[in-house]
């Protein structure tokens, strides 16, 4: 099995977590990537497989799939021991609604924080820009914040640690790590990135995470 990531890709580094959550050897090659490049040059392999030319690209076999929703559908069917998805229908039904949450309602004022990592826009008025609507997207992550802690079982999001979990916690850290609101005014879900947070796996690619960010993001 072999998975095409990046060092900064949240979507991919989800897919690692679910790799190594369920025990799956895999061989991973980081494609290019800058924060004054992006994703150049692209890399043939995931430009053949992906129209969009994203990674994460997963090749099992004969098999190449792209789409990190994609690929863990993929992966509760092919390798279901140990599960990431409940085998109730309508708890599943809500593991993919929080994992759609994670990836498309959080990421929409995430990417408006993104500028916090990129090289500074030459234009001032630009840049004042920037600074007004990421001021607006910490506001409207803290209101989701409330909203998924308002929605949570237990110690994880569907009671059992699933792919939700891991979708979650990564739209949580890349939020935190482009300086958005902290965890402390929302105590319940504290506890639940802490809880997340300590799984191997997940602690595994967080701390890789923060070493790309060394290496590749610009200094304020």
């Amino acid at each position: 099995m072999k998975l095409y990531s990046a060092p900064l890709s949240l979507f991919a580094r989800k897919v690692e977590i679910a790799l190594a959550e369920k025990g799956l050897p895999f061989e991973r090659e980081l494609v290019p990537f800058s924060q004054a490049e992006g994703y150049s040059p692209k890399h043939p392999a995931v430009e053949a497989a992906n129209p969009k030319k994203q990674v994460p690209v997963l090749v099992d076999g004969d098999l190449t799939l792209f789409d990190s929703t994609v690929i863990f559908e993929y992966l509760e069917d092919a390798y279901p021991e140990p599960p990431l998805m409940p085998r109730d229908p309508k708890a599943r039904a809500r593991c993919r609604l929080m994992e759609l949450t994670a990836d498309e309602i959080l990421l929409r004022p995430l990417v408006k924080l993104m500028y916090r990592t990129e090289p500074v826009h030459p234009d001032l008025e630009r840049r004042e820009q920037q600074a007004l609507e990421g001021e607006q997207a910490e506001r409207e992550l803290l209101d989701l914040y409330r909203m998924v802690a308002s929605k949570h079982e237990g110690p994880y999001l569907c009671g059992v640690f699933t792919t939700a979990d891991i979708a979650m916690f990564m739209s949580v850290l890349y939020a935190l790590r482009l300086g958005g609101p902290r965890l402390t005014s929302v105590p319940s879900l504290q506890a639940w990135h802490d809880a997340v947070g300590s799984r191997p796996a997940v602690a595994a690619v967080a701390a890789e995470v923060a070493e790309a960010d060394r290496r590749l993001s610009r200094k304020a």
